[in-house]
């Protein structure tokens, strides 16, 4: 690994910055979540006005061509300003890299641009009520029928799905296939007559993921992204995005944040040399350093030119794993206070979604040892099939 900054690097690390601190916008407080999500757009378009958003696209469709430590660089001085996620996060880390990858250029021409100043809000429609963490066996379909296709099935954990335009939808298109084979990766217009969506309230209390039922949904022809039947190599880009290449830079600096607050806090409440409070934050320091191991050898695979693979678990698993972890410590740094309503509460019961959200750790760990240290594969259970 080489993790040393270049000139260049560290001018483009000053320009992001200096902008920032000119420029950044703090979310208003919203009980509403339609209207945190009209604010940020607002503030989307604002960072891709100025040319900071997707901003390792191709020019021609927002972007600035930027390398991929320079998207690092980013990340990590976004989160450090403290701004709000952005809004179209599906679309700018999941739905762009797919396109850029296997997508037509007039599919990359009509959606890109639009992703980047959060016109059109993406959602990703993986995940079924019987195939989350076994995502092969899903049971939507796609029938081929004249100019293009009629999709029915059901999808689950889509986040923003009601304020989405489309939909990256997986599918099986090919009668009487299993498993991986024969899926098609389709975008889905998610305001199409036979598109329903119904909203999930999560232990936080918001309902940012939907239920989402497919019933008759014409997609064209055009909205096909890849070859037919080959669905499961191109949503395989999307998900090692999801796991492995934008969001743990961000996450890192996040958690150095969160682990800074939290030790303050530890100080200020007289906990600070109590076994229990003493480890966990020892663990949570260990595991960021982890991370950041992992970021910086991802970010290195990527700068030679390498696509992102099974190692994004390893960075997944570990991302998963110390966010539990340290808001675990936070409530016993809080002690008394911890059946309270506040940040740490909150971030405690959100971060029970890490080990499920974007593939379980056990799905991860699977992957790891079969793919990468090329243990003998798991036994699958015999599958229904899919058709029935």
């Amino acid at each position: 690994m080489d993790l040393s900054l270049t000139e260049d690097e560290r001018r483009f690390a000053a320009e992001v910055r200096s902008w920032l601190e000119a420029n950044v916008e703090y979310p208003p407080a919203h009980d509403d979540l339609a209207e945190q999500i009209a604010w940020g757009r607002g503030w989307q378009r604002r960072l891709a006005e100025a040319g900071w958003v997707g901003i390792d696209w191709p020019a021609r469709y927002g972007g600035r061509g930027a390398s991929p430590v320079e998207v690092a660089i980013f990340n990590a001085e976004y989160a450090r300003s403290g701004a709000a996620q952005l809004v179209n996060r599906v679309g700018i880390n999941l739905v762009g890299p797919t396109l850029l990858a296997h997508g037509t250029e007039e599919q990359c021409g009509r959606f890109m641009a639009r992703i980047t100043t959060a016109e059109d809000i993406w959602c990703q429609l993986f995940s079924e009520p019987g195939a989350g963490s076994d995502l092969a066996s899903l049971r939507s379909r796609a029938e081929r029928v004249e100019g293009g296709w009629v999709v029915n099935g059901q999808k689950v954990w889509t986040s923003y799905a009601q304020f989405a335009r489309y939909g990256l939808c997986l599918a099986r298109s090919e009668p009487g296939s299993t498993g991986s084979r024969g899926l098609s990766l389709l975008v889905v217009p998610m305001g199409d007559p036979g598109v329903d969506i119904r909203p999930l309230v999560q232990i936080t209390g918001d309902a940012e993921f939907n239920e989402v039922f497919l019933t008759d949904v014409f997609v064209p022809d055009d909205h096909l992204v890849g070859r037919a039947g080959d669905g499961w190599r191109v949503a395989s880009t999307t998900l090692a995005h999801e796991r492995g290449t934008n969001f743990p830079f961000k996450e890192e600096v996040v958690h150095e944040g969160y682990l800074a607050a939290l030790c303050a806090e530890a100080v200020q409440r007289g906990s600070w040399d109590e076994p229990e409070v003493a480890d966990g934050l020892m663990d949570a320091y260990v595991a960021l350093l982890v991370l950041r191991t992992h970021n910086w050898r991802t970010l290195s695979a990527l700068s030679r030119g390498a696509q992102p693979g099974p190692e994004s678990s390893w960075v997944k698993l570990t991302w998963s794993e110390m966010t539990q972890k340290l808001s675990e410590t936070a409530l016993a740094v809080l002690g008394a206070d911890s059946p309270l309503w506040g940040r740490w509460q909150r971030q405690w019961l959100w971060s029970k979604s890490a080990s499920i959200a974007g593939g379980t750790s056990e799905v991860q760990r699977t992957i790891i040892g079969e793919r990468i240290l090329g243990l003998p594969r798991e036994p699958r259970p015999a599958r229904q099939a899919a058709t029935s």
